[in-house]
């Protein structure tokens, strides 16, 4: 399991492969010391987790707490930070509703739920590695688990052990644990919700909105199944909302191309919306290797919002 020079990062490797090698707190472990590995070996990487004297600009951000001399030299705006100011507080929301509860190949793909819970133990362990305090709340249709956000080996235990023992439940309520947050980042930071999106987009966009307004740094994390995308299959099938039981028979070839394009509008509509409030919006597919939807989430110009 070592990501030494010779060994196989597991944060590249196939992600249902990576499940089968062990529990989810040894193999997190795995992929973040692969992950932090290759970030180290990069010239292009977006945080560093030794420096903590400065943090990437944000809108907002006062002009006189501008590094201009790190300008000169890196390119980018960096906002010098006192003390106290140094670490980032952090949410993670993780949507565990029963639609998450899907692979369209099970025999070689993990469900959305098991990708997505493995990729919130990663992110989580990247922050806690930085220092920073996060937090982790579950839901469905109501809270399942929340935890505040806390810096220690004895709080990643806790996140970890919330993971393993998180299971999917039912219909999807996102708004009432998005608000939940705001009690729980008493200060501006970041929050990383991640779920599938098949939930009633109003109120979760009016929830999201809302913390961007209060001053966080907001992420979404769109968890798609590759089988999501494209309509495929015998010549006829049945398909099953698991959230509701309601169900259509149909013939996969006469509706792909109407489905193909529902869905690449949903997604692009998903993507204009909460990039029109300033929230950052990332579709992850869950046959992506972990370190690539880390990096994806984590490094950036901005570095971790």
């Amino acid at each position: 399991m070592a990501t030494t020079h010779g060994a196989a990062r597991l944060d590249l490797l196939d992600p249902f492969e990576v499940s089968r090698l062990g529990g989810l707190e040894v193999v997190t472990e795995g992929l973040v010391e692969g992950f932090l590995a290759g970030l180290h070996r990069s010239p292009r990487r977006g945080f560093s987790v030794e420096f903590a004297e400065h943090r990437m600009y944000q809108p907002g951000d006062e002009p006189r707490y501008v590094d201009w001399k790190l300008l000169g030299r890196k390119d980018r705006l960096y906002v010098k930070q006192f003390e106290e100011e140094t670490n980032l507080r952090a949410m993670v929301v993780l949507d565990s509703s029963r639609s998450m509860d899907w692979s369209g190949l099970p025999e070689a793909r993990l469900t959305k739920f098991d990708y997505a819970r493995r990729l919130t133990a990663a992110l989580a362990l990247v922050l806690l590695r930085q220092r920073d305090a996060t937090g982790l709340v579950v839901f469905d249709d109501t809270v399942r688990a929340a935890l505040p956000p806390r810096v220690s080996r004895a709080h990643w235990m806790r996140i970890a052990a919330t993971l393993g023992n998180a299971t999917p439940g039912r219909t999807t309520a996102a708004a009432p644990a998005l608000q939940g947050v705001v009690e729980r980042l008493r200060r501006r930071g970041l929050v990383v919700f991640i779920s599938d999106l098949l939930l009633d987009q109003s109120p979760a966009l009016h929830a999201l909105k809302f913390l961007r307004h209060r001053g966080h740094s907001v992420l979404v994390l769109h968890v798609l199944d590759p089988a999501e995308l494209e309509l495929d299959g015998p010549a006829e099938v049945r398909f099953e909302d698991p959230e509701s039981s309601a169900a259509v028979v149909l013939r996969p070839r006469d509706w792909a191309e109407v489905y193909r394009k529902t869905v690449g509008d949903v997604v692009a509509g998903w993507r204009l919306a909460l990039r029109r409030e300033g929230i950052r919006y990332h579709p992850v597919r869950t046959d992506l290797p972990f370190g690539r939807a880390l990096r994806e989430a984590l490094v950036r110009p901005g570095g971790i919002a």
